[in-house]
């Protein structure tokens, strides 16, 4: 498969499913008795909780009943035709295994599978395209974690950076974290669990032209065939992410008006969408978020966006035992029929 059937099967899919799923998954939006009204899989940030403390999570992470194939199947059922999964999210915590450091689910938690692993093998046997989720900027394991110039989220409260435990933006330097763990990271995940169709990066807030080129470089070196969404910065990738949960997205303004540029950047224009978004509030699980689309909603915004040329990537955020949340599935299954 070369890149124009690549891009020929992403045109034609539609329908995806995105999975967010980490140690934030444990603290389910809650810490030390308050809850956080925001993003759950920010909850470091929201809380400030220093690594010192947040790193203990890993001796609980363990999601026993996690299985690769009802998640895969999940996503068939509901006629998506491929699922981009969080392998590493800002927390700097890996769903597969790395040889950076042991802060990764094999060699960091009691439960010791690579779950990367284990949905690569159910994507290829029902016939699913992976994709990989990768925060090749904010990484709040890492004192040189980028974001240290961007101030807080647009939620005012959060930082893009971690400043609790590494509090001196002005000493930090983004290139030691790219040179060590973002490029040793990148290759073991480009190179370990087979064909990937998607690499989807985030949050290019610190990353400079040369180092998005990098590794935009690096993925088609050792994965030719695979998709790179705008995200990776600075005017680099194969299609264009809007903004998180922007259903409104006119392809015809997209150049000039997408969140993820900046000013004088000349985004790709390859004529390739999709849309990121939540089945509920959040991207990773909190009960308490019961703030639900319908199903009647989900394909009214399926039908919108496809007319419009945009794939439809629907998140759903596992609880911390590996399960989709009931609702969620119920409402794949309903939208479906």
């Amino acid at each position: 498969m070369d890149i124009n059937d690549s891009r020929k099967w992403f045109k034609e899919a539609k329908f995806g499913m995105m999975i967010h799923f980490g140690l934030y998954s444990l603290l389910a939006g809650e810490w030390r008795g308050k809850r956080m009204p925001y993003i759950g899989e920010w909850a470091q940030s929201y809380f400030r909780i220093p690594n010192a403390e947040y790193d203990k999570l890993t001796a609980a992470f363990n999601p026993i009943l996690f299985n690769a194939e009802e998640w895969v199947l999940t996503a068939k059922r509901a006629g998506m035709k491929y699922i981009v999964v969080t392998s590493k999210h800002h927390e700097g915590f890996c769903l597969f295994k790395s040889d950076w450091d042991d802060f990764n689910v094999c060699d960091g938690t009691p439960f010791g599978r690579d779950i990367i692993a284990e949905l690569a093998e159910a994507c290829y046997k029902h016939g699913l395209k992976l994709g990989l989720y990768y925060s090749q900027d904010l990484d709040w394991h890492e004192p040189d974690g980028g974001g240290y110039r961007s101030g807080r989220t647009n939620c005012g409260c959060m930082s893009w950076t971690n400043d609790w435990d590494f509090t001196d933006n002005e000493a930090k330097d983004y290139t030691r974290c790219f040179e060590g763990k973002i490029k040793t990271q990148f290759k073991e995940i480009l190179t370990k669990y087979g064909d990937l169709a998607v690499i989807w990066c985030d949050t290019p807030n610190t990353i400079s032209e040369a180092q998005s080129r990098e590794l935009y470089d690096m993925i088609k070196r050792y994965q030719p065939d695979c998709l790179v969404n705008s995200r990776i910065g600075n005017g680099l990738g194969d299609y264009r992410s809007t903004g998180d949960n922007e259903e409104a997205f006119d392809t015809a303004e997209g150049a000039s008006n997408a969140p993820d540029s900046r000013p004088g950047e000349a985004l790709v224009r390859t004529g390739l969408y999709e849309c990121p978004a939540t089945l509920n509030d959040t991207w990773g699980y909190k009960p308490f978020d019961q703030n639900w689309k319908s199903p009647d909603r989900v394909k009214e915004l399926r039908r919108s966006l496809n007319a419009r040329g945009i794939n439809y990537l629907l998140n759903i955020g596992p609880d911390p035992l590996g399960r989709l949340p009931a609702p969620a599935v119920d409402i794949l299954r309903r939208a479906a029929e």
